[in-house]
């Protein structure tokens, strides 16, 4: 017996000192994933207002990746691909995002990645990708427990609608986020955001009281971006207003700031409208060394507005110096970057009344199907009721005739309104984009076997962005549907009259020689030019417009081809001075063959 114990005696002592080493690993273990924790949530915290500082504790962590567990990892990759769109690597961070949604499983890291997806998407110009990514993130919405995702996502919305230009839209997400969270961080976002929708609308002055609260709320929390963001629209809101010298204070006050940032698109936006404010103050030099800066940050993006203000700068500083073949050089990339970053307006909106009209369709589908369901429970109840007498039995089954019909009415006249809808402009009342290509096809397709000439006119409504400026928005529709009515008057029940967005429209008249196509494009330029507002204190608003004709004699009958070679005569009219017709002639055609 004592034998024994002086044997197991030892072996006891040895296993308990086992345990007690296995619980200080496991006390070991469970410190450093806390020390990992309070890395990823300092990383989430910094890495808009201190890249530097965040891109260090990223690489921290990557050299921790062997201690980190799924979910950690998961956040990791997920600030890896933050970063690739923050430094303007879009193709990479949408790469990387779809990588990470494709097997994470944690829903708060999921719709941050969603969120963040989305601003890249619009970046890299993906905007229907982008309206459909936020339609599914706002239905997952009360799914979202995660209060500060919760609040991302609302302010995600208010950002992506109000660059389509719905900005009542935007404005209801963003007080919807006010009401949501009243913390310093929302005071800050929130108001930073009211800020740009209320310059990007024409609503703001450079003195506007909501200005100082939200920059305020920004520099209690350390909030840099989003302060500065404030700071650049309250500037471009001075120089709208000539007060150059007190926009070229407030930027220069910042300048180091947003530059330190490493944020390519803010410090593009930025030094754009230094070079501008340098301009107006007189000061060349200044002026052309902030806008190559600008034009060098945003080289990931070519058509943004910061890059045309600036390629305008130069321009006019060329054209003060008289250096004519510089002036014309800088003038050309003004013109394509302005015409690309109009373009880019017009696809962020199309995209938005693309995604909007499925997500109708999509509604409109689902009723059908609820309908279709309530029928055939009704018709399993009138099953049900077969043992009842006949006469119930006959009444029942009208019933679930007349409901059929009157469901049958209701569908097809939703159909007919749907169709209707879908084919016409909501403002103008003519033809939609797409609408206008289908049936201009038709009608080319017609001439074409019949060997009639058609002509295609592009116009364009002139400098149409400075009357919603400064009569507002109410003005600016006015003016389009003014523009409409009196063209409409001078068109055949033949011709084909379409919006292709914005302020641009596009006519097609078939059997109509290019002569005549010209004749009847001035007569229209000239009814535009006539037309007047009435009833209010803008009567004397005027608008009017450039237009571009093309004819199958130079083009042949393709649709594209003539729009195309109608659009560059527009351009042409637009350079020569706007408010005229250009025609685009075989002669021309040839040289670019």
């Amino acid at each position: 017996m004592s034998n024994n114990s002086r044997v197991s005696r030892p072996a006891r002592l040895a296993g308990r000192f086992l345990l007690a080493a296995l619980a200080l690993c496991g006390v070991l273990s469970a410190f450093a994933q806390s020390n990992v924790n309070q890395l990823l949530q300092r990383a989430d915290q910094i890495k808009l207002d201190d890249n530097d500082a965040f891109q260090s504790l990223v690489k921290q962590l990557d050299a921790r990746s062997s201690e980190l567990t799924m979910l950690q990892r998961d956040w990791l990759d997920y600030f890896h691909a933050w970063q690739f769109g923050y430094l303007g690597e879009y193709p990479r961070a949408l790469t990387a995002f779809h990588d990470l949604l494709a097997h994470a499983q944690d829903p708060t890291l999921r719709a941050r990645a969603r969120i963040s997806l989305i601003f890249d998407q619009v970046n890299a110009s993906h905007f229907e990708d982008a309206y459909t990514a936020i339609s599914e993130l706002l239905k997952s919405l009360p799914q979202i427990t995660d209060h500060q995702t919760h609040l991302y996502a609302l302010l995600t919305a208010d950002y992506l609608y109000s660059d389509a230009g719905q900005f009542d839209l935007a404005l209801g997400y963003l007080d919807q986020a006010a009401a949501f969270d009243q913390g310093e961080w929302s005071k800050c976002r929130v108001g930073g955001d009211r800020i740009t929708i209320l310059y990007k609308s024409g609503q703001l002055r450079a003195d506007d009281a909501r200005i100082q609260p939200a920059v305020d709320a920004c520099q209690r929390i350390g909030d840099v971006n989003d302060k500065d963001s404030i700071v650049f629209y309250q500037a471009r809101a001075l120089l709208d207003e000539n007060r150059a010298a007190d926009a070229l204070k407030v930027l220069q006050a910042h300048d180091a700031e947003v530059l330190a940032s490493h944020s390519a698109a803010l410090t593009s936006d930025f030094r754009a409208t230094l070079a501008q404010a340098y301009l107006r103050t007189g000061d060349l030099d200044h002026a052309r060394e902030y806008a190559l800066s600008a034009i060098a940050q945003a080289n990931k993006q070519p058509f943004a507005k910061s890059v045309a203000d600036s390629y305008d700068v130069l321009y006019s500083i060329a054209k003060r110096q008289g250096d004519d073949a510089a002036a014309l050089a800088w003038f050309e990339k003004y013109a394509a970057a302005d015409k690309g970053y109009l373009n880019d307006l017009s696809a962020r909106t199309l995209a938005y009344q693309m995604v909007h009209q499925r997500v109708l369709d999509s509604q409109r589908r689902l009723e059908a199907v609820t309908d279709r369901n309530k029928m055939l429970a009704l018709q399993q109840q009138v099953e049900a009721q077969k043992s009842r007498s006949r006469l119930l039995y006959i009444l029942l089954l009208l019933s679930g005739l007349v409901i059929v019909g009157g469901w049958a009415y209701r569908t097809k006249r939703s159909q007919i309104k749907f169709q209707r809808l879908a084919r016409r402009d909501g403002l103008t009342g003519i033809c939609n984009r797409q609408h206008f290509f289908d049936s201009a096809q038709d009608s080319l397709r017609y001439c074409a076997r019949a060997s009639r000439e058609a002509c295609v006119l592009v116009l364009d409504l002139d400098h149409f962005k400075s009357v919603n400026d400064m009569h507002g928005h109410a003005a600016g529709d006015d003016a389009l549907k003014r523009a409409v009515a009196v063209c409409q008057v001078q068109l055949r029940s033949i011709d084909v009259f379409g919006r292709l967005g914005g302020e641009e429209f596009a006519i097609l008249l078939p059997d109509c020689p290019l002569a005549v196509a010209r004749q009847r494009a001035e007569a229209m330029r000239e009814s535009i030019a006539a037309s007047r507002r009435e009833g209010d204190a803008a009567a004397d608003l005027l608008v009017t417009a450039s237009f571009g004709v093309a004819g199958t004699q130079a083009c042949g009958y393709n649709l594209t081809s003539l729009l195309a070679a109608a659009d560059d005569a527009l351009y042409t009219a637009k350079r020569a001075g706007r408010n005229r017709v250009e025609v685009h002639h075989v002669a021309e055609t040839a040289a670019a063959t």
